[in-house]
C-alpha cells in the first residue's frame, strides 16, 4: 500500500538506482537527451547557484526556517502535500524580493517536483545551460500587485454628482442661487475656491449691502476690505451705527470704493469726518436716498453739496445735524426739485428764516414733512408753509384759495409754539393727508380740529396725545361723523383727561376699520371695552359670511389702557370671555343668521379676530398668558384662567370689604390655583409655566 503521505513521485521510466540516492544520471544516447538536447551541456557557476537552492528549497525543515508565511489571499493553501521551490523567472518579485511561491517543473514525461515529505529523497535536476530558454517563466497573481476598485460611498456620489451639475449649469442661473445669500454668509462661501470667489464677488450680488445686521460680528478691517472689494457694485449702502468706521484712512478707502451709489445710510457714524462725507456726496452724483440722522460733519455746506451734486434726491433725512439750520433745507429745496421726503426733526431756524418756509410752499412737491421737536416753529412760519406768503380767502366762506398741498404725512409733534391760529392752516389745502401727528401740542382745542377733520377723508393715522384740551364733543359730532371715519386705523388719545366713555363709543361704533387705539390715562370705563369686543366680532363676521372655525385666532386690535382708574377687572374679564368664545354667526330675533355686510378688507374665509390688551400691570400676566392660550387654539384653556382669575378677584374684593381671616385664606387658595394652572400650561419654574406648587392638606374637620 503507498503511502499517503507523499504528493508526487517519479515515472517508471525514469526509476533507477541514481535517483534514490537523490541524484538523476542521463547517459548519453538516451531519449531524455534526444528530446533534450541542452541536457548534454556542461553545467556552470550560475546553473549550480540555482541548483543549491532548490534544493534548500525542497527541504521541509530549511523553508520552515527561512520563508516567510504565506499570505491569507494566496492562490495556494498550505498543507502537508504542497510543494515548493524557487521561481526561476527573471522579473522581480512586487515586494523587491525573489518569489518563494510553489512550483513544478515538467519536461514532456519528466517531472522534477519534490516531493514535501521528509523522508522522501529529493530529486536533484542536473545543471545544464540555458535552462532560462527551456523552462516558462511561472506567473505569480499575488493579490496585492492586482489592481482593486473599491466603489464610492453613497453620500460622496450624491456630493460628486451635485458638484458636476454646478459646473454644467449657466453662470446667470449660479448668480441666482447664491443671491439668496446674505452679504455675511458669501463672504464665507468665496474661501471654497477661486471659482466660488469669482462668484461671490460678482457686482450682481453686491447692489445692496447692509452691515447693521453683522457689523458687531467682524472687525473693522475687514469690513472695510469687503466693502473695496465690493464697493464698485453696491448701489445700496446701509452702514447705520457702524462706528468702526472711525478711523478717516478706513473711511477713506471705502469712499474711494463706493462710486454707483443710489441709495446710502450713514445714521449714526458720528466720527463719519467733514471731508470724507463731502467726497462721498462729490463722487455719488445719482444719490437717490440720502440719510444723514445724527451726524456732526453735516453743516450747511454740506447742503449746498447735495443740492449741487445730487439733483435726483427724492429722500433725506438730515435729523438730529445740530451744526446745520434753516438755510441747509432751503438750499436743498432750490436744488433738488425731485425731492418727496424731508425728514428735519430738531432742526432750528425756522422762525428767523421765513425765506425756508416761503420755499417749502413754492416747491409743493413735498409728500412727507417731518417737523418733530422743531422748538422754534411757530404759527406765522407754518402759515406760511401751507398757504403762501399772502394767502387770499374767499369772503363767503373764508376759505384759502391756496391750490391743494401734496402732503400725505405731517408730523409737527412737540412743536410746543404752535397754537390753533397755526394748525388751522391745515385745514381744506391738505385733502391728501393720510397721517397727522399733534402730539403734545398743548396749546391746541377742538377748534383747530374740527375742520381738519371735515377737510381730510384719506386719514388713517390720528395722533393726538397730551391734547389736555380735547373734549367728547370733537370725537362724538366730528370724528365718528367724520368721512374717514371707515379708513381710520390708529389713534392715539393718550392723556387727554376729558376723554370719556361719552366720546369712544361712537367712535367704536363709526370706525370699523381700527387696528390700534391707545387710551391711557383717560376716563374711559368699562363700556368702552365691551362696544370696542362687539366691534371686533362684528367685524370678523362682515369680512366673511362663512367664518372658518379651522384657523387660528388673530389679534387685529391692540387696545392700551394703562392708568384708566375706571376700568376694573370686570371689564378685563368682559374682553377676554370675548376672545375665548367660539367664533359663530350673531343670529337675529326671527332666528335667521344675521351677518353684517360691512367694508371689510378681507377677501375668503378667516379666523376668529380677538384683542391685544395692555393693562393694569398686576393684570398684565394674567391677560398675557390667557391671550397665549386663544392664539394656541386652547379655549379650554383659556377659560380655565377666566374662571380661576375672577375667583381670586371676588374673594380679593370680599376681603377688602369684610376682611377676616377666612376671606384672606380664600384668597390665598384662589391665587394659587390660578398660579397653578399657569404653572402646567408653561415651562418655567417658579412663575407662569413652573410646576405644580406643594401645598399642605387642611384638616377635613375645619
Amino acid at each position: 500500500m503507498a503511502d499517503p503521505t507523499i504528493s508526487h513521485t517519479t515515472p517508471d521510466s525514469l526509476a533507477s538506482p541514481a535517483s534514490e540516492a537523490g541524484s538523476l544520471d542521463v547517459q548519453p544516447g538516451s531519449d531524455v537527451v534526444e528530446q533534450f538536447p541542452v541536457l548534454q551541456q556542461k553545467s556552470k557557476g550560475r546553473q549550480r547557484l540555482l541548483r543549491g537552492l532548490q534544493r534548500i528549497s525542497s527541504s521541509q525543515s530549511l523553508r520552515a526556517r527561512i520563508s516567510r508565511p504565506r499570505a491569507s489571499s494566496a492562490p495556494y493553501r498550505s498543507s502537508a502535500s504542497s510543494l515548493s521551490c524557487v521561481s526561476l523567472a527573471s522579473t522581480p518579485s512586487p515586494f523587491g524580493q525573489p518569489s518563494s511561491s510553489s512550483s513544478y517543473f515538467s519536461f514532456g514525461d519528466v517531472s522534477t517536483a519534490p516531493t514535501s515529505v521528509a523522508a522522501t529523497p529529493a530529486v536533484e535536476t542536473p545543471g545544464y545551460d540555458g535552462i532560462e530558454a527551456v523552462l516558462a517563466v511561472r506567473k505569480v497573481d499575488h493579490p496585492v500587485s492586482t489592481p482593486m476598485t473599491i466603489s464610492l460611498p453613497t453620500e460622496i456620489k450624491k456630493k460628486a454628482k451635485v458638484f458636476n451639475f454646478w459646473d454644467t449649469i449657466p453662470s446667470e442661473i449660479k448668480i441666482y442661487v447664491l443671491s439668496f445669500l446674505s452679504p455675511k454668509e458669501l463672504v464665507r462661501v468665496s474661501r471654497v475656491s477661486k471659482k466660488f470667489h469669482e462668484l461671490c464677488f460678482d457686482g450682481q450680488l453686491w447692489t445692496e449691502f447692509d452691515a447693521s445686521k453683522f457689523y458687531r460680528e467682524i472687525p473693522a478691517e475687514s469690513l472695510t476690505r469687503i466693502l473695496e472689494t465690493a464697493g464698485p457694485f453696491v448701489h445700496d449702502l446701509n452702514l447705520r451705527g457702524c462706528l468702526q468706521i472711525e478711523h478717516m484712512q478706513r473711511a477713506q478707502r471705502l469712499v474711494a470704493a463706493c462710486h454707483n451709489l443710489y441709495s446710502t445710510s450713514l445714521e449714526g457714524c458720528r466720527n463719519f469726518q467733514r471731508p470724507t462725507l463731502h467726497t462721498l456726496l462729490k463722487t455719488n452724483n445719482q444719490l437717490i436716498h440720502l440719510n444723514l440722522t445724527g451726524l456732526p460733519a453735516v453743516n450747511n455746506a454740506t447742503c449746498k453739496i447735495i443740492s449741487r451734486e445730487c439733483p435726483d434726491l427724492e429722500t433725506l433725512d438730515i435729523s438730529g445735524c445740530k451744526q446745520m439750520d434753516a438755510r441747509g433745507i432751503r438750499f436743498v429745496l432750490e436744488g433738488c426739485p425731485k425731492l418727496r421726503d424731508l425728514r428735519a426733526s430738531s432742526v432750528r431756524g425756522f422762525s428767523s428764516n421765513a425765506d425756508v418756509a416761503a420755499t417749502i410752499f413754492a416747491t409743493n412737491n413735498l409728500e412727507r414733512l417731518i417737523l418733530s421737536n422743531c422748538s422754534d416753529l411757530t404759527d406765522d412760519t407754518l402759515k406760511t408753509m401751507m398757504l403762501g406768503p399772502n394767502p387770499e380767502f374767499d369772503i363767503i366762506t373764508n376759505r384759502p384759495l391756496t391750490p391743494p398741498r401734496k402732503l400725505r404725512h405731517l408730523d409737527l409733534t412737540r412743536c410746543s409754539r404752535l397754537s390753533d391760529a397755526g394748525v388751522k392752516s391745515l385745514a381744506h389745502v391738505t385733502p391728501h393727508l393720510e397721517g397727522l401727528s399733534l402730539s403734545n401740542l398743548v396749546q391746541v382745542t377742538d377748534s383747530a380740529l374740527e375742520p381738519i377733520l371735515a377737510s381730510c377723508p384719506n386719514l388713517t393715522h390720528l395722533d393726538l396725545e397730551d391734547l389736555t384740551h380735547l373734549s367728547n364733543s370733537l370725537l362724538d359730532n366730528h370724528l365718528a361723523r367724520a368721512a374717514c371715519a371707515k379708513k381710520l386705523e390708529h389713534l392715539s388719545i393718550s392723556g387727554c383727561d376729558s376723554i370719556s366713555d361719552a366720546g369712544m363709543l361712537p367712535v367704536f361704533q363709526s370706525c370699523t376699520n381700527l387696528n390700534s387705539v391707545i387710551m391711557d390715562n383717560t376716563r374711559i370705563s368699562n363700556l368702552t371695552l365691551t362696544e370696542a369686543a362687539d366691534m371686533v366680532r362684528n367685524r370678523a363676521l362682515s369680512h366673511s359670511s362663512s367664518p372658518s372655525p379651522s384657523l387660528l385666532p388673530t389679534v387685529t386690535l391692540n387696545l392700551t389702557i394703562y392708568d384708566t382708574p375706571l376700568v376694573t377687572w370686570t371689564g378685563i374679564l368682559e374682553i377676554l370671555s370675548r376672545n375665548s368664545e367660539p367664533l359663530t354667526a350673531k343670529p337675529s330675533k326671527d332666528g335667521v343668521v344675521e351677518v353684517t355686510s360691512g367694508s371689510g378688507n378681507g377677501n375668503g374665509k378667516r379666523g376668529k379676530e380677538v384683542i391685544g390688551l395692555r393693562c393694569f400691570h398686576t393684570w398684565q400676566m394674567t391677560v398675557d398668558e390667557h391671550t397665549r392660550r386663544v392664539l394656541k387654539g386652547d379655549l379650554g384653556g383659556a377659560k380655565r384662567v377666566e374662571r380661576k382669575w375672577a375667583e381670586y378677584m371676588q374673594a380679593e374684593n370680599e376681603m377688602e370689604v369684610a376682611g377676616g381671616w377666612r376671606r384672606r385664606r380664600r384668597v390665598r387658595v384662589t391665587r394659587d390655583n390660578l398660579e397653578e394652572d399657569q404653572g402646567v400650561q408653561g415651562g418655567q419654574q417658579g412663575g407662569p409655566g413652573g410646576r405644580r406648587r406643594g401645598r399642605t392638606v387642611g384638616c377635613v374637620v375645619m
